[in-house]
């Protein structure tokens, strides 16, 4: 038998293995296999396909190894998806399994040192060499990590390969990361203590040791009966709680046959009951949901226009009742895990241990729980039928999907960057959907311009809800004109008296308060006053930012970081000052205004542990925090009741960045953390702080006016042959050397401009950050007419860029390939 076997690694092919006679019972595609590739590495593949005994391979082929599985741990549909991924992304089937499979399924073997049994030389090894050798007749085995600690050294190949050739140690490799069960000590009492007689029994012989005695009548006192304690059961944590007592006692009572200790299996994941009837919908929300519901029976897909506050959530409850009712499985997308924190309590309020949460700050081992339990059907696994998360839940092994609800579908977070595949996790979204004939809806309040587009021409079904729940007005959006209050010095730091007269009035009524500024540290750059130089990283082409909390400037690329300037390293001047203001700033400077207004942070540098989001959101849900003050995370689709005022710190900043895009991602946020304000009490207020109040897209925030902004972007990008009329292929050029990515990327592009023609490749340019840890790029743009199959279009840019990598002069050069970037 002959299998072929996708490999964590990103080549393109799938490669070809003999099975042992007596483990071909045990292949099936979609089980793993361990496998050797190369000299000597061990890699966890996938087998994707049982040849034929037509099919002639030449040459000798590799063994499986082991075949890890009793059965299938991907479907068949997953790899049909998996493969379209890697078509349209145009990336290796290898780069979408790592992204797809957990860390925990995938094995990867680790070299370890290891002594020989032959006798060498140890007068020939040197200091460093006796030193390895030393650790390894103690410790048997080494990884190279280990040896690099013992030597204090970051490179020890040159000392390793010298003792392999000195025959004093050999290289093994061993399987490293694989997935183990969670295991719990739990405790009952003894089978032979069956009466009470026996139990008095018990209590005398522990009479001499009061404290054993008093942990054994406490275990008595957890059932009313003997005979129900019989079955009963506690975990050893659970009993040392209620229970104080030491672990000299309780071993006692162990050697004594009093208690039994026993091992169970327990899940890493957090279970949630039932304790809420579902909600009533207004008359608003039941049209929405009749007519999503009618809709679907013409269109495959949906976009949910429903404003800030209209109550979409309640809509997308009832769907996935439905589809539960029919035994079916649904995906919730969420742009942010923190959106996940707040939804997965309403939703398990509803459905309970039905709705599994899937996103990257779960461990390894917790992610493979929620693959187990999406997969399996069996009543030994908890099995999730509503699956809440970030991108990455699109993967997971669904049996039988209903319905995708892409939440916040307009957000740019959707959208894979780095690495490969960079998928957009929408679109993907509805080709997955249709691989299991169910349904898709997409849900925002200020839809992308593709979407409302593909609406407006007829490919999705579209249904608005244009009012808010309750008939809770639109917040009422003003607008802090910055440079006349500079001029009449009116500002307190970088706050307009309208927006502190707006925060006064707002504590006044204990209403709470979210202000966004999307920048975090204390201030993007530190300046000189004499020579105008600003720190820079050492490894990218940006300024260093200033984070107070660390009293460091930091690059937000690399992580590259060092102490706050005193004297300019190019002038020695010790007149510097920082420029401008980030999320830092802004808590600081609430501190001086209000100092009996508690403010809290939300922004990358204070969410960083696994439940940060989770205790933020908490603290501010229970009225702890008064003022949020946060980035982006702040506003996409939190539900809070007792906001009364949003301040947007900058708009400039948002509408200033070099990218078609740019005019409708400001609107989008503005929008949205606007939406924030006033959702079930009143009315609510924004404050929008700008240099330029009359800019179209301020006002057009400022009166809710989505069309006028829909109108406007399509124009332009139609003018302009931009998406959604055209699709477009971006390629970067990146390599060390800036004279190479120059020369390589001018002879690309004129290799595209004669396939392509010259008005549809645009570039090369370097992008807006031109190096980042010490790489240049650079940029080529192809445009693709919709008239054009773009999938002959993408394999003549893959038969190019293979030309290309295989000319002698480019061949070190690497070219990332981005379809429909963002």
């Amino acid at each position: 038998m002959l299998v072929e076997v996708i490999l964590p690694v990103p080549v393109p092919n799938l490669f070809s293995y003999s099975v042992n006679p007596f483990q071909e019972n045990e292949i099936a595609v979609g089980k793993r296999v361990v496998v050797q590739f190369g000299k000597s590495k061990l890699y966890t593949g996938l087998v994707r396909r049982i040849k034929t005994e037509e099919e002639k391979v030449y040459g000798q082929l590799k063994e499986v190894l082991e075949v890890l599985d009793d059965s299938p741990i991907v479907s068949e549909n997953q790899l049909s998806f998996w493969e379209w991924i890697a078509d349209y992304y145009m990336c290796t089937i290898g780069e979408v399994m790592i992204a797809a499979l957990p860390a925990g399924l995938k094995l990867q073997s680790e070299s370890n040192l290891v002594l020989t049994e032959t006798d060498f030389n140890a007068l020939q090894l040197t200091d460093r060499e006796f030193l390895i050798c030393e650790a390894l007749s103690i410790q048997h085995k080494l990884s190279i990590k280990d040896a690099s600690d013992i030597l204090g050294l970051k490179t020890v190949q040159p000392i390793i390969k010298s003792l392999i050739s000195k025959g004093a140690v050999v290289l093994e490799e061993e399987l490293k990361g694989k997935f183990k069960d969670k295991k719990e000590k739990y405790v009952r009492i003894s089978e032979a203590i069956t009466s009470d007689k026996l139990a008095n029994e018990v209590c005398e012989d522990l009479s001499r040791s009061p404290a054993q005695m008093a942990l054994f009548l406490n275990f008595l006192s957890l059932k009313s009966s003997l005979e129900d304690l019989q079955s009963f059961s506690i975990s050893k944590k659970g009993l040392k709680k209620r229970f104080k007592f030491t672990d000299s006692v309780y071993k006692s009572l162990l050697t004594k046959g009093v208690l039994l200790e026993f091992e169970e299996t327990v899940s890493r994941l957090e279970n949630a009951q039932i304790d809420k009837s579902l909600l009533e919908l207004s008359n608003d929300q039941e049209f929405a949901l009749q007519g999503i519901e009618s809709t679907f029976k013409e269109k495959d897909v949906i976009l949910f226009h429903g404003v800030t506050g209209s109550g979409k959530t309640e809509v997308y409850v009832r769907l996935i009742k439905e589809q539960l009712d029919q035994g079916k499985q649904v995906l919730y997308l969420l742009p942010e895990i923190a959106l996940t924190t707040q939804l997965i309590n309403r939703l398990q309020k509803y459905f309970g241990t039905k709705v599994g949460v899937y996103h990257s700050r779960y461990n390894n081992h917790q992610q493979v729980e929620v693959w187990n339990a999406v997969m399996n059907e069996d009543e030994e696994h908890p099995k999730y039928d509503i699956i809440l998360g970030a991108r990455s839940s699109m993967f997971l092994p669904y049996r039988n999907l209903g319905l995708v609800i892409v939440d916040e579908e307009h957000e740019t977070s959707f959208k894979q960057f780095d690495p490969a595949p960079r998928y957009q996790a929408r679109d993907a979204a509805i080709v997955l959907a249709k691989q299991f004939n169910s349904k898709v809806l997409l849900g925002s309040a200020t839809p992308s311009v593709e979407s409302y587009y593909n609406a407006k021409k007829g490919r999705y079904g579209y249904v608005p809800l244009t009012k808010r729940y309750g008939d809770i007005k639109l917040p009422e959006v003003q607008c802090a004109d910055i440079q006349r209050e500079q001029k009449k010095r009116l500002m307190k730091g970088h706050f307009s008296s309208l927006l502190i007269e707006a925060m006064k009035e707002s504590f006044a009524r204990n209403e709470q308060v979210i202000l966004f500024q999307n920048k975090r540290g204390f201030a993007p750059m530190q300046e000189c006053q004499v020579c105008a130089h600003i720190p820079q990283c050492k490894r990218c082409d940006v300024s260093l930012t200033y984070h107070k909390h660390f009293n460091e400037l930091r690059c937000h690329y690399c992580g590259y970081h060092e102490k706050l300037k005193i004297t300019c390293s190019h002038c020695g001047s010790i007149d510097l000052k920082l420029k401008g203001f980030g999320t830092e700033k802004i808590e600081e400077e609430m501190a001086t205004l209000f100092p009996e207004i508690k403010v809290m942070r939300m922004d990358l540098d204070t969410t960083r542990t696994k439940d940060a989001y989770k205790n933020i959101i908490q603290d501010f849900e229970e009225h702890n925090i008064d003022v949020l003050v946060g980035t982006q995370m702040v506003t996409k689709g939190l539900d809070f009741d007792n906001v009364g005022l949003v301040g947007i710190m900058n708009a400039d900043n948002l509408l200033g960045w070099p990218d078609f895009r740019a005019h409708e991602r400001a609107y989008h946020l503005m929008s949205q953390v606007s939406g924030r304000a006033g959702r079930k009490k009143k009315r609510g207020k924004v404050i929008i702080q700008s240099y330029n109040p009359e800019h179209s897209i301020i006002r057009d925030v400022m009166d809710h006016r989505y069309e006028n902004m829909y109108a406007n972007e399509i124009l332009q990008r139609k003018n302009f042959e931009y998406p959604p009329f055209f699709r477009m292929v971006q390629l970067t050029i990146v390599h060390q050397n800036v004279d190479l990515v120059n020369a390589g990327s001018a002879f690309l592009v004129e290799k595209l401009k004669a396939i392509f023609g010259s008005k549809r490749v645009l570039g090369p340019e370097f992008p807006y950050v031109s190096r980042i840890k010490n790489k240049y790029h650079k940029q080529i743009v192809l445009k693709i007419d919709k008239q054009y199959k773009l999938s002959q279009t993408k394999g003549a840019l893959k038969n190019e860029i293979q030309m290309f990598l295989s000319n002698e002069h480019f061949r070190s050069l690497r070219v990332i390939v981005n379809v429909d970037p963002m």
